[in-house]
């Protein structure tokens, strides 16, 4: 970029991590224009409409510890104590195992709901607190990464335990199967979640749909800045033009002076394969595995309700259940979730449905019939958090164009955190050359 230039900064992709790096650039005076083929934003975390009811494309959980989303969109306009329902550590498998972490300064609050889990043997639980001391010990970090398997056989945590803890926090935590799992990643979220204050630890619930609690509120906050967020707008190509950089789209063209390039892993790597520089990079994301997301929406009689706002079930198809009512005032509306490869991708939708009808039958006593349903399949939800996974940096050969999307490289696994972070981290490398 000529130093007498003023710089504008285009964002491929109004997803949490896209928007993330628009909101902290626009908050320093930097103009930035925001590209978004969908007509809404959100990305794989967006609110969607069916029968007149406000859905998510997936349930999305956050944590105490996502420290950067919770503060941009406090940033924003939101409120955090308004936009969420809290829940203290809970996990609960209906009938099977119940861990609930008292009001105790970490990680005590954690050592003793272990210890006083039902579902577990004594010497379950004290295996349970062992390993935990042991991670602490080793400052949550190993000296290879293996599978999260691996790790739990290896630190003598039996079957029972495996699947009744460890595999469900693997299992919502990574989206991808303990056997599979990278162990170190698995560790980087447990640091962070139960290693600082018990506050950390806490479960947060969306009152609201996810496009409306982040994405919506940061175009406005945008355009507040003098910012353009466009969505029905998918860029085509990009291209280099000496020290600028040419996008184009059906129609149009347009030249920055920087590209934060925050799409989906997919249409990056189809968008740097375009680029000579770039290619190496476009390589790397294409060689990225998948792991699934099916979330099934059973809406029934506005009575029907759960013992609590948030459910799992043990040996089930659905994994997790949420209560829309209880979270959101949508009184009658199940969310059942299935995360990760498994069997019910070889269902059709309506088979899948009428399973998990069944399992409300039978584990909870819901005799109504749902008044409808809804299954929205993500089937690339996340990439799959492997061992030693290669996974792309944020900056790229070309000075000027950076990658933004919870699949860059980071602590984390594709979570609404890892976008949102990586988004941030793209804006302050801008800042940083912009105003050195």
């Amino acid at each position: 970029m000529n130093s007498h230039s003023k710089p504008h900064v285009a964002i491929i992709g109004g997803g949490y991590a896209g928007m993330a790096a628009a909101v902290t650039l626009a908050a320093r005076a930097v103009p930035v224009t925001v590209f978004e083929s969908a007509k809404q934003l959100g990305g794989r975390a967006r609110g969607v409409m069916h029968n007149g009811v406000q859905l998510d494309n997936g349930q999305h959980i956050l944590l105490g510890c996502y420290r950067h989303t919770l503060k941009v969109i406090e940033q924003v306009g939101g409120n955090i104590d308004e936009d969420f329902l809290r829940l203290p550590l809970q996990l609960t498998l209906l009938g099977r195992f119940e861990l609930k972490a008292p009001s105790l300064p970490a990680p005590l609050h954690l050592l003793v709901g272990l210890l006083q889990a039902r579902g577990l043997s004594f010497a379950q639980r004290l295996a349970a607190m062992r390993f935990m001391l042991h991670l602490r010990h080793i400052r949550f970090t190993l000296p290879q990464d293996i599978t999260a398997l691996e790790l739990l056989y290896a630190r003598r945590q039996d079957e029972t335990l495996i699947r009744l803890l460890w595999e469900p926090i693997c299992i919502a935590a990574l989206n991808t199967p303990a056997h599979k799992a990278s162990a170190q990643v698995l560790l980087n979220v447990l640091r962070d979640s139960l290693h600082g204050s018990s506050s950390d630890s806490d479960i947060l619930l969306p009152r609201i749909n996810y496009s409306a609690l982040f994405p919506d509120r940061a175009a406005a906050y945008i355009a507040h800045h003098g910012g353009k967020v466009l969505t029905s707008c998918g860029v085509e190509a990009i291209t280099q033009q000496k020290d600028e950089i040419d996008l184009s789209g059906e129609g149009w063209k347009l030249r920055f002076s920087h590209v934060i390039c925050a799409a989906s892993a997919a249409s990056s790597a189809r968008l740097l394969h375009g680029m000579p520089l770039l290619g190496g990079i476009a390589r790397q994301i294409e060689a990225l595995t998948y792991q699934p997301i099916y979330t099934l929406y059973l809406q029934y009689p506005q009575a029907v309700c759960l013992p609590q706002p948030m459910l799992g079930l043990d040996r089930c198809f659905a994994q997790w259940l949420f209560d829309k009512g209880q979270i959101a005032g949508q009184h009658g509306l199940i969310a059942a979730v299935i995360s990760a490869e498994g069997n019910h991708q070889e269902l059709a939708h309506e088979q899948l449905a009428q399973k998990v009808t069944q399992e409300l039958r039978e584990q909870l006593g819901i005799t109504e019939a749902p008044l409808w349903s809804q299954t929205i399949a993500e089937k690339r939800a996340t990439f799959s958090c492997t061992p030693g996974l290669s996974r792309p940096a944020r900056k790229t050969p070309l000075p000027n164009l950076l990658l933004a999307g919870d699949y860059t490289a980071g602590d984390y696994p594709a979570t609404l955190e890892g976008a949102v972070t990586s988004g941030i981290q793209c804006a302050e490398d801008l800042l940083r050359e912009i105003n050195p």
